[in-house]
């Protein structure tokens, strides 16, 4: 299992694209769009960055799915799943090698966007506890959901269009381009079935209110659920997975 996670680290590491869409292409928004709402007089500074950090944060986070995709799929196509499968090697640590790099990217990126925040928007971060409890909750998800779609889709170009769809869809129905109290009512009724809804609300229930772990629990607990199920599709999808692969 270790080789595996040592393995996925060390080409994700070389993957500059992967850095472009989990770093730079996020500061480049964050800083866009902070300039263009920072100056509407009916909103406060605080609230204009503490919807866009952690709401591009969010929205980028689900983009790492994409690179699960193509990790996985390449797998596949090459036979390097059929070959571990003839092994002693169980399934969990198959999934479990192939997860752990991804998750400990989204940590980082959460990390490094957040960090951004605070040095130049001098961005409050609230109870620590609960902050970093609710980045392992979204990295959680979005890798789980990350796993399931990677063994899904038949083609590249499938989980990319699947993860466009997750992550541009569930930001604009999830309140992370704009609060949900300026939403139509039926898409704030649609919003609450979405993760992205809870993770955006529970950092601004930290960063805003100065609220503690016990006032997010319950949106942690939503994205742990989502990517529990996330990691069970997944495994129940294997089969299917592992017929495709080549020989």
């Amino acid at each position: 299992m270790w080789a595996i996670v040592r393995m996925e680290l060390k080409k994700n590491i070389q993957d500059k694209g992967l850095w472009f869409w989990t770093f730079i292409l996020p500061i480049v928004f964050i800083i866009a769009f902070v300039s263009i709402f920072s100056g509407d007089e009916n909103t406060s500074y605080k609230e204009v960055v503490t919807q866009i950090i952690p709401g591009y944060t969010i929205m980028f986070a689900f983009y790492i799915m994409i690179s699960m995709v193509i990790a996985f799929v390449k797998d596949r196509d090459k036979g390097m799943v059929s070959r571990i499968a003839s092994t002693p090697l169980p399934i969990r640590d198959y999934f479990i090698g192939k997860w752990i790099p991804f998750l400990l990217i989204v940590l980082i990126q959460v990390a490094v966007l957040f960090g951004f925040g605070v040095v130049v928007y001098d961005l409050p971060l609230g109870d620590p506890f609960a902050l970093i409890m609710l980045s392992l909750s979204l990295a959680f998800i979005v890798t789980g959901w990350g796993m399931a779609l990677a063994v899904l889709v038949k083609t590249e170009n499938m989980g990319i269009a699947m993860t466009q769809v997750i992550a541009l869809g569930g930001a604009m129905l999830g309140g992370l381009w704009l609060p949900v109290e300026l939403m139509p009512d039926f898409m704030q009724k649609i919003s609450k079935a979405l993760p992205q809804y809870w993770a955006i609300e529970g950092y601004k229930e930290v960063i805003l209110t100065d609220g503690t772990i016990r006032d997010v629990l319950f949106n942690i607990g939503i994205l742990l659920i989502a990517g529990i199920a996330g990691g069970f599709i997944a495994f129940a999808a294997y089969p299917r997975f592992l017929r495709l692969s080549k020989n």
